[in-house]
C-alpha cells in the first residue's frame, strides 16, 4: 500500500500504476444481497438451479453494477492518504464490463492514478483508472475511471 501524505505527494504519482489489490471471492451471499439492495433480480444473479440449466455461464453472475460497486474498495487497498480531511465521488467515465464474473470468481482491482487536478484550497481532482481482473482469465470483468475529490 502506498501512502501520500498531500496533494502534490499524490500529484507526482501521475501516470503511475499506484497498486494493485487483494483478492476478494465474489460469492452468491454477495450477488443476492446486492440484488436485494438495488431491486435486481434477475434470474442470471439470484437463481442458482436456473443459472445452471439456462445461462450461457452454467451459474449465476454477478451484476455489472455490483462489480462497478468494488471499485472504490479496490481503491482505498492499495493507497493510503495521510492527513486527508475529505474524499467525495465525483463521477465516473469510461466504464466497460468486459467479461462476466461467474458466482465464485475471485476479483482484484489494478489502480493507475490517470489524472489529478489542483482545486483550491489544497483539494485534488483525481482520477483513478481501474481494471478490475478476474483470477485465471485475461479478460478484465470491469474497466473504469473514478472520478475523486479529495480535500486536504
Amino acid at each position: 500500500m502506498q501512502a501520500f501524505d498531500g496533494p502534490e505527494a499524490l500529484s507526482a504519482a501521475l501516470g503511475q500504476e499506484i497498486g494493485i489489490g487483494e483478492w476478494i471471492t465474489v460469492d452468491q451471499t454477495m450477488i443476492d444481497r446486492f440484488a436485494e439492495a438495488t431491486g435486481d433480480h434477475q434470474w442470471i444473479h439470484v437463481d442458482p438451479e436456473r443459472a445452471a440449466r439456462e445461462s450461457p455461464y452454467g451459474a449465476t453472475v454477478a451484476h455489472g453494477y455490483l462489480t462497478l460497486s468494488l471499485v472504490p474498495r479496490f481503491i482505498a487497498g492499495v493507497r493510503r492518504l495521510e492527513g486527508l480531511r475529505l474524499s467525495l465521488n465525483y463521477g465516473l467515465d469510461r466504464v466497460r464490463f468486459p467479461a462476466p464474473v461467474i458466482v465464485g470468481a475471485r476479483l482484484r482491482g489494478r489502480v493507475r492514478l490517470s489524472a489529478a487536478l489542483p482545486v483550491p484550497p489544497r483539494g485534488l481532482r483525481v482520477t483513478y483508472a481501474v481494471t478490475v481482473e478476474i483470477d485465471g482469465q485475461e479478460r478484465p470483468a470491469c474497466l473504469a475511471e473514478a472520478v475523486v475529490l479529495h480535500q486536504w
